[in-house]
């Protein structure tokens, strides 16, 4: 019998066989193709450490609803086109003519712009962890025209270039509303576009001026309301996108995420009202940025932080650009932690004003303690690798020790105010009355007094 000779059992199986693989010929096709597809919704670059733009996480879009979308302006891809945002994109155009404009005696054209962009287009797209929809030019125009626009709205909030006083964009009505959207976490351009297209435009003399990252400061400045010095310490350290510097620019440096405290006995700490029964205060402290925490001698010193439409907005970002990053520090989780486990009730929030500890634009109290607890939803946050992991740690230890605690709460719950302090001084009379009666009753029964007769 030949090799090749086959059995009438294994004919059949052939014959099977083939008549399956021909019945799910286009099954077989479509997942084929599926498989050799390349993702888009989440690219594989997004992995990578350069990505930086993302998609928020439904998880967080249901707590924080659109947040993280723009209101006037569109930056970037993601939300490039979409109606309602069509108004501010005509003055786009209106300000590239502006710097065109400017630009044209040192002999540059629009030509130039797009090819010092060009070489970059690659690891901008790099950038963004969906897949770019757009072709070259497509991408290249949004980079273009969106990242001119902010650099050419940034001179002139600095007063680096004139300033028509007519400018409707100028206005303090349509400003407030660049400042949210352009710290969004989906609504965003690589900082290396914009400092490409700076660098390109600097006209004669002004290469000694302010830098992007300077003039970046001093827009987002109007509302924040920082020292001088405190500007000019962070305008030379630029990050990935806009939202990511000015997050940057209230990171301490000597504030180190390093494993800290016990991890066997870490844990988060109680909300103000029990830690002031433990006899922990809080004050004000007076570092330049709010992140900075400290806890000494049973005092925890807290700088203080206005909370605002925009730091809302701003604060809401930047932890959820910590949680999409792979390698970026949680210092903002951190924080919101913290004012989490602090703030229970609107009682909590109405103690940290009366502190000078927080300085709430943002709603009632009740309506900032609602917000203070959303920020802390479904976020990982590692309590032993945290900034303020030692902080927890000695808070927590402090709170648990001995008899100082039970004075403390005793003082709080008798001596906090006026009205418990005569509360407990009337307690405290009556029960001497009621031991005196009692005392002169018990001494009357055994030694009575003598007949008269």
């Amino acid at each position: 019998m030949g090799r090749n000779s086959r059995g009438p059992e294994q004919e059949l199986e052939l014959q099977h066989t083939i008549q399956i693989s021909e019945a799910k010929q286009d099954l077989l096709k479509s997942m084929h193709q599926r498989i050799s597809a390349t993702p888009q919704l989440l690219s594989k670059s997004s992995g990578h450490s350069n990505c930086s733009i993302y998609r928020v996480p439904k998880t967080l879009i249901d707590v924080n609803g659109t947040a993280y979308k723009p209101d006037i302006v569109s930056v970037g891809p993601f939300h490039h086109g979409e109606p309602g945002l069509q108004m501010i994109q005509e003055h786009k155009w209106r300000f590239l003519g502006d710097l065109l404009n400017r630009t044209r005696s040192k002999g540059l054209s629009l030509e130039d712009y797009l090819r010092a962009v060009e070489p970059l287009e690659t690891k901008a797209r790099g950038c963004y962890s969906e897949t770019i929809r757009f072709t070259t030019d497509e991408f290249l125009e949004i980079l273009v025209l969106d990242g001119c626009f902010i650099i050419e709205l940034f001179r002139k909030i600095g007063k680096v270039v004139p300033i028509e006083h007519d400018d409707p964009l100028i206005s303090l009505r349509v400003y407030s509303f660049f400042l949210r959207d352009f710290i969004r976490l989906e609504n965003q351009i690589p900082f290396f576009i914009l400092q490409q297209l700076f660098d390109l435009s600097l006209m004669p003399g002004e290469e000694s001026g302010p830098s992007l990252a300077k003039l970046a400061l001093i827009f987002f400045n109007n509302t924040l309301q920082r020292p001088e010095e405190v500007i000019t310490k962070h305008a030379s350290t630029p990050g990935r996108h806009l939202l990511d510097f000015l997050r940057s620019s209230f990171i301490p440096t000597d504030h180190e995420e390093t494993k800290q405290g016990n991890s066997s006995q870490n844990q988060v700490i109680q909300c103000i009202s029990k830690l002031r029964r433990a006899g922990i205060d809080l004050k004000p402290g007076d570092e330049d940025s709010f992140l900075v925490v400290k806890f000494q001698h049973g005092v925890i010193e807290m700088p203080s932080v206005s909370i605002d439409t925009f730091m809302s907005c701003f604060m809401i970002n930047c932890i959820a650009f910590e949680q999409c990053q792979t390698k970026c520090s949680r210092h903002f989780t951190t924080y919101a932690t913290l004012l989490d486990c602090l703030v229970n009730t609107g009682k909590d929030v109405e103690f940290l004003s009366d502190r000078n500890i927080v300085e709430n634009y943002f709603g009632t109290d009740a309506e900032l303690a609602k917000f203070i607890n959303d920020l802390g939803k479904d976020v990982t946050f590692d309590i032993e690798n945290s900034y303020l992991g030692n902080l927890f740690y000695e808070v927590n230890k402090y709170y648990k020790s001995g008899w100082h605690v039970q004075w403390a709460s005793f003082r709080y719950t008798y001596f906090s105010s006026p009205w418990s302090f005569i509360s407990a001084l009337a307690a405290f009379v009556l029960l001497l009355l009621t031991v005196a009666q009692t005392f002169y009753t018990i001494l009357a029964y055994i030694k009575p007094p003598p007949d008269p007769k």
